[in-house]
């Protein structure tokens, strides 16, 4: 009987070789004891091919897993309110880590100096209370609140750093007076005018915005502000504020558009400036001798620094465990506040300090997204600003800690321990929280109904939509204030606007947001404007570079002087049409469209020629 008769039978065709006999028993038992063998020679011989070819799965598992995380994170960075959510977890988080760290850094002073551990601590819960009052104030503002108070923002900020100056008003305090000392809680002006430069530069700038915008409007009143607040500064003296004010003024000047070189040497003249205020007291001196080495005292001008190497180095890559630090017990001076992150460092390591970067990193990444996004000009540089100012300020604070940078006294924003200055920071992430839900796909999802939980719970109001035709003709309206309208041939000239007083034209109306009332043209008895009269035009922000071929209105505009002044128009069209026109001071012949711009199309800009 064959094989495939066997087949044919229903007996089971046998898997090993044909030899045309089925198997016996003993002939299985020797194939098992071979087919044991022959695995176990591979694992005996070579444990890498078995692991190889066992763990293939896993090494595609194990790569998969960074492409799924990085799926993750863009499904939900593409949800429409991912930056305000963003920046409300980290202004959370990062508040929640500081109230910690102020509470371990704190208590061995506080206890030494109140006989209270917690005497810092409250103070300091006191005003996160207060911040988080401001920030939901500013999350609920519109838009339009913060512009209007812009300029009594910052008028109001300046004038408390002159009061802060006077004796018996301001609080005298280590050598300097930076302080308003309210009911046992001191207030410092110069942090609060960091929020109100943020916005008022950034509404001084967007409401100047143009395409080719003059370098003169860029830079006044902006600068000049600037340089007054930094004078009031450092008469307190603070050195560091001074830093982060010029850091502001610089910021806002870069995204408003400032043209390279310009910019350049604003930096470079500001570095001047700081070089000589370091010099210039005895403790900065040397402190900057200190970091170039030039002085080597571990007990004098280089004891912060060294003490705060020292922290870090006993806390190593894990730390010594939460309020475990030894630095703390009066080795670092100014450990709750200046050298937080020196105390963050030894108690949780450079897992701790990695972490504070990463933080950081995250918010700037928010920020700048955020200004990214936004459509409303005002929006994009104020945020970019504050996203500026807190990155700086917190990388400055860890330079000079870790011993990359001199000692400047700037704080690490929301972990160090500084009332004023922690309200002031909640201030700026409320902003940012509010720029968030201005962005287009939220303002849409919001429109829509697709509110958050947190909305929900803070009943928060819905965004309004940028609108650029909205933005351009209140820019208009601003722009045409003071203004005298332009006359009619034919018609009785328009009633004139009331005058701007002379003391404002004096110092420069633009900073009141009122432009210079132009020079009123000349015109004949019926109101008509005589031929080669000349108009100006005040247009804030825009300047005529590049459009004089064009025939768009530019600084200075020419009236349509095509016919003499009580002539019926006809007369003015007939020579319009045959391609000459004699003006004041020029004629144009040979093209009729010059001709029809000069007697009834857009004005041309230029002397004529």
């Amino acid at each position: 009987m064959t094989t495939t008769d066997a087949t044919r039978a229903g007996a089971p065709e046998s898997s090993g070789p044909a030899t045309g006999a089925t198997k016996t028993g003993a002939d299985k038992a020797a194939e098992k004891k071979t087919s044991k063998a022959e695995s176990a020679k591979p694992s005996i011989r070579s444990g890498r091919r078995v692991l190889g070819g066992g763990s293939s799965g896993t090494r595609s598992d194990l790569a998969a897993v960074p492409a799924t995380i990085v799926e993750g994170i863009r499904n939900l960075l593409s949800r429409p309110l991912a930056s305000y959510h963003l920046i409300l977890t980290m202004a959370a988080l990062m508040t929640s880590f500081g109230l910690i760290m102020v509470l371990s850094a704190s208590s061995v002073e506080g206890y030494s100096a109140d006989g209270s551990a917690y005497g810092l601590f409250a103070n300091q819960v006191i005003f996160v209370v207060l911040g988080a009052i401001v920030f939901y104030l500013t999350l609920r503002m519109p838009v339009r609140f913060f512009r209007r108070m812009a300029v009594p923002m910052i008028a109001v900020t300046t004038v408390m750093l002159g009061l802060v100056l006077v004796p018996g008003i301001g609080t005298l305090s280590q050598g300097a007076r930076r302080w308003f000392d309210i009911n046992g809680l001191s207030v410092q002006p110069s942090e609060l005018v960091k929020v109100a430069l943020c916005v008022w530069g950034a509404h001084l700038l967007a409401s100047r915005r143009r395409d080719n915008a003059s370098l003169r409007e860029l830079l006044v009143p902006l600068v000049p502000v600037g340089l007054l607040i930094c004078l009031l500064i450092i008469l307190e003296p603070n050195l560091s504020t001074t830093i982060t004010i010029a850091i502001i003024v610089g910021a806002l000047l870069w995204f408003a558009g400032l043209p390279i070189k310009v910019f350049v040497t604003f930096v470079l003249t500001g570095v001047g400036i700081a070089v000589v205020l370091a010099l210039v007291e005895s403790y900065r001196s040397q402190r900057v001798m200190s970091f170039l080495g030039g002085i080597d005292d571990p007990q004098g001008a280089g004891y912060q620094a060294r003490q705060a190497t020292f922290a870090l180095a006993n806390g190593g890559v894990f730390g010594v465990g939460l309020g475990q630090s030894r630095a703390k017990w009066n080795y670092l001076p100014n450990a709750h506040n200046d050298f937080i992150f020196a105390i963050i460092g030894e108690e949780l390591g450079l897992i701790g300090g990695l972490l504070v970067v990463f933080l950081f990193v995250v918010l700037a990444f928010t920020g700048f997204r955020i200004a990214h996004r936004c459509t409303d000009p005002f929006l994009r540089l104020m945020t970019s600003t504050i996203t500026v100012l807190i990155t700086a300020q917190a990388f400055i604070n860890i330079g000079y800690v870790i011993g990359l940078l001199p000692v400047t006294g700037i704080q690490l924003p929301l972990l160090s321990a500084g009332g004023t200055s922690t309200l002031t920071v909640l201030a700026m992430l409320g902003l940012l929280a509010n720029a968030a839900r201005h962005e287009p796909e939220a303002v849409a999802a919001l429109t829509t109904g697709q509110r958050s939980r947190v909305s929900r719970w803070f009943r928060l109001p819905i965004p309004v939509a940028y609108t650029p035709s909205r933005a351009e003709s209140a820019r208009d309206r601003l722009d045409a204030r003071g203004r005298r309208p332009p006359a009619v041939s034919g018609t009785r000239r328009s009633t004139p606007q009331r005058r701007v007083p002379a003391w404002r034209r004096a110092i420069g109306v633009r900073f009141f947001g009122v432009a210079p009332e132009p020079s009123p043209a000349p015109v004949d008895r019926r109101g008509a404007p005589r031929s080669g009269a000349v108009r100006v035009d005040y247009r804030v922000g825009y300047s005529g570079r590049g459009e004089r071929r064009g025939g768009a209105p530019g600084r200075t505009t020419r009236s349509a002087g095509t016919a003499r002044a009580g002539q019926p128009e006809r007369r003015a069209t007939s020579r319009a049409a045959s391609g000459s026109v004699r003006t004041g001071s020029g004629r144009y012949s040979g093209h009729p469209g010059r001709a029809d711009k000069m007697s009834g199309g857009p004005r041309r800009s230029g002397n004529g020629r």
